[in-house]
């Protein structure tokens, strides 16, 4: 395997459901999952399985963390994994093409534990080295996808890893200053919210939940009415961060 596309330590567990990249390039940004499944080897059966039953999609990531700490790689960093489905950021489209994902073993209903957490942290600082991947590059699922998933989920720390700079976090200078949807629209598409990728007829509450789950978990809810700490959040991190390069200031 190209040493390039390999994370030192990790367990290799092939899986055989990847392709080529389909851009042509390398991955330029992360996608971090949790599984929802019982245990971290129910997961990695599923990720490595090309005919699953019920009729199921194959599917797959390129790394897959257990709740102690264990790592596994199933798809080499340069070929393109399963894991993102259909949704966007920025200007992507075919996120699979784009990111290298990772699978945290998690049942949606607990938090995830200090040694996962602290490989997760080497991984990733790994990854970005090797690619040269900027902080405001690793999303959620539910980032690209709120139509259809909400995982890593609202009891993930993503303080923890922008304190250690593999994320972004903001905390909204200006609490005070509210905002119209459409500003706070227009914010979160400069970000990399895709209102295209959120499907149904509420879009707006849609994203909003998004962007709460991601970095107001405490008030994950779409069906609040916007405020002020919201808009104060976004204007900031669209500043700061924005998905289109050139665009910062």
């Amino acid at each position: 395997m190209n040493s390039l596309g390999q994370q030192p330590g990790a367990g290799w567990h092939a899986s055989p459901n990847f392709n080529d990249r389909r851009h042509g390039g390398t991955p330029d940004m992360v996608v971090l999952h949790h599984t929802a499944m019982r245990t971290a080897r129910l997961a990695l059966d599923r990720l490595c399985d090309p005919a699953p039953p019920d009729g199921l999609p194959p599917v797959s990531c390129h790394y897959l963390i257990s709740e102690t700490g264990q790592v596994w790689q199933m798809v080499n960093e340069t070929d393109r994994a399963w894991h993102a489905g259909q949704g966007a950021w920025g200007d992507v489209v075919d996120v699979n093409s784009h990111s290298i994902g990772i699978e945290l073993a998690n049942t949606s209903h607990h938090p995830f534990p200090e040694p996962q957490m602290v490989a997760l942290e080497t991984l990733l600082a790994g990854i970005l080295g090797r690619w040269t991947i900027p902080p405001e590059r690793v999303i959620a699922h539910s980032d690209m996808a709120p139509h259809r998933k909400s995982d890593p989920g609202a009891r993930f720390d993503w303080m923890r890893l922008a304190l250690a700079g593999l994320a972004t976090w903001a905390i909204g200078e200006d609490g005070s200053a509210r905002c119209s949807s459409a500003d706070f629209s227009a914010d979160l598409h400069r970000i990399g919210y895709r209102s295209s990728a959120a499907g149904g007829e509420d879009q707006d509450g849609l994203m909003l939940w998004a962007f709460r789950l991601r970095f107001r978990p405490w008030a994950a809810n779409g069906h609040t009415p916007l405020e002020a700490r919201d808009c104060a959040i976004a204007r900031e991190l669209a500043r700061l961060y924005p998905a289109a390069k050139g665009l910062a200031g």
